[in-house]
């Protein structure tokens, strides 16, 4: 259905090809899971699948991509649209109506599908991926979660044979992403729909996935069954890491086969002391204190009096499904959203009376209270990644700040000064507005859902500039559906749901008391008190330094 053959792909400008030697089949009814790290090509082979390499984005295509026996090269995306399904990164960027339903049958419409085919399949889209309670909103308001779900829906309501999603759980819930993902796995073992995945969270798709194309960097592509291609790549998901690590063989690609195989490991483990939290409970000082939180977009209450204190040197993830309240909650800490009711009060490292940020001028409040949206877009303005760093560190002048450039690149390693911040991949645009907000050194850092498009390596730096914050007495909110992310990163967790907290508390007992929120780590090893591989490689080197 899908064949690269000897392709490559060359962006003017760039010292080296972005895709080089590529030889890929996919045949009809498979899913195949891209996997890489940010900034590998990912999106340059999906775009090349249907004609948006080279035809929208630039560049020589050389080689030869086939789609169900078409050629790329002499068809534009319009004439593959249908055949050719695609779901990009940001699902805001390619809606084209005003509400759920019109997007749902805009595609239909252009495809010139009878009005009483188009009917069926909208209320047959609907009903999949959980949408009719949301037919006549508008998409504007709706979360990032479920504009995610509507964009999935627009394309699936053409039927089209090959589907093409970059990143399609990234804004979704735990729930929300098995029940895409689900949708997904029925169009391809009933339909016999074939489909090219790209995805960084691996945890919610390795197990679904009949092939793996792995993108080391170098510009080729390896590719083959997921167990045999994930013995050798650079990432890997939690469940992969602990069977390489147990050496485990075959590597297991779900929880339930990974339990079979975890039975020596876990009484290994058992005598073992309970590994230790990431650091002691924060008994600092309060930074942050807020107070019956209200916000409203109308007549819909998405935060109904949410009380919140937050304390130096804490990290705490705020979780929950989408539409929870969790960023309506975020932007009314920061001050710039909307505040119905309540009070909100940080306080200064060096002293002084505490302040409300949205008092106060956009430079003042960002050295209290800094804030990285899910669209980083919104805060990116000039013409190149030189000029928003330069910008950021201007603004932070006489703070004690680290430089732009050096998180940046701790983030995401060799992106050029010149590039301008639109030519970005959706993780590199997240990492270069975060190393933006943090060169002002707020008190107060909030980030919501940082990882979205980050590869494994990109959190791990992520964790480690986030563990330099709250080590430097500041404080730190997550908003995230990343439950891997939370179970290494957090030592709080305060879950939402309809607008109200419903639990707070340590990062280990939250989390593990749901199957939702539950790392995998934490579902294999389970009753043992491990959240991740990392804390099971420190347990079996203690046991090993101890014979």
């Amino acid at each position: 259905m899908i064949r690269f053959d000897q392709v490559g792909v060359v962006y003017e400008g760039a010292a080296a090809p972005t895709l080089r030697d590529v030889d890929l089949h996919i045949p009809e009814g498979e899913l195949c899971l891209v996997v890489g790290r940010t900034g590998a090509g990912k999106s340059t082979l999906l775009g090349a699948v249907n004609g948006l390499v080279p035809h929208f984005t630039g560049g020589t295509l050389s080689g030869r991509v086939t789609v169900d026996g078409r050629d790329t090269a002499h068809h534009p995306p319009r004439e593959l649209a249908d055949v050719v399904g695609v779901v990009g990164q940001d699902p805001l960027a390619g809606f084209v109506t005003d509400t759920v339903e019109e997007e749902l049958a805009y595609a239909m419409e252009q495809l010139a599908i009878p009005p009483e085919t188009m009917r069926k399949r909208v209320e047959e889209t609907l009903d999949l991926l959980g949408l009719a309670d949301l037919r006549y909103r508008a998409l504007h308001e709706l979360s990032g979660g479920q504009q995610q779900r509507v964009a999935i829906g627009s394309v699936l309501t053409a039927h089209p044979r090959v589907l093409v999603l970059d990143e399609p759980t990234s804004a979704l819930d735990p729930t929300a992403a098995e029940e895409v993902l689900a949708a997904v796995t029925r169009l391809v073992h009933d339909l016999g729909v074939t489909v090219l995945l790209a995805e960084h969270r691996l945890e919610r798709v390795v197990q679904y996935a009949d092939r793996v194309a792995y993108l080391p960097g170098d510009g080729t592509v390896a590719h083959g069954p997921p167990a045999e291609i994930f013995t050798g790549t650079a990432i890997a998901p939690p469940v992969v890491d602990l069977g390489r690590l147990a050496g485990w063989h075959p590597l297991p690609l779900s929880v339930r086969d990974a339990r079979r195989a975890a039975a020596p490991l876990r009484e290994r483990l058992s005598g073992h002391p309970a590994p230790p939290p990431r650091r002691e409970p924060a008994g600092g000082r309060t930074v942050l204190t807020a107070e019956r939180i209200v916000v409203r977009y109308g007549q819909v209450a998405a935060v109904r009096e949410v009380d919140l204190e937050l304390r130096a040197g804490q990290v705490t993830a705020l979780m929950g499904r989408n539409g929870s309240g969790k960023s309506s909650l975020l932007w009314a800490l920061q001050g710039s959203g909307p505040r119905q009711g309540g009070t909100v009060k940080v306080a200064r490292a060096e002293g002084g009376p505490a302040r409300d940020p949205k008092r106060l001028p956009a430079v003042e409040a960002r050295q209290l209270v800094g804030l990285v949206p899910q669209t980083p877009t919104d805060l990116l303005y000039l013409e190149s990644v030189a000029q928003e760093l330069a910008q950021a560190d201007q603004d932070a002048a006489g703070r004690p700040a680290p430089a732009g450039r050096r998180i940046l690149d701790r983030l995401a390693p060799g992106i050029p000064d010149g590039t301008h911040p639109r030519d970005l991949s959706e993780g590199q645009k997240l990492a270069l507005v975060l190393a933006v907000q943090l060169a002002a050194a707020p008190e107060v850092v909030l980030l919501d859902e940082p990882t979205r498009g980050l590869d494994y390596h990109a959190k791990e730096a992520l964790i480690g500039i986030v563990d330099g914050i709250a080590a430097d007495g500041h404080t730190v909110v997550v908003s995230t559906h990343d439950v891997e992310f939370v179970a290494a990163a957090a030592d709080r967790v305060v879950v939402m749901a309809e607008g109200e907290t419903v639990a707070d508390g340590p990062t280990a007992e939250v989390i593990v008391a749901s199957p939702t929120f539950a790392p995998q780590t934490a579902k294999i090893l389970a009753p043992l008190p491990y959240l991740t591989s990392r804390q099971v490689a420190r347990a079996l080197g203690g046991l090993e330094a101890g014979r």
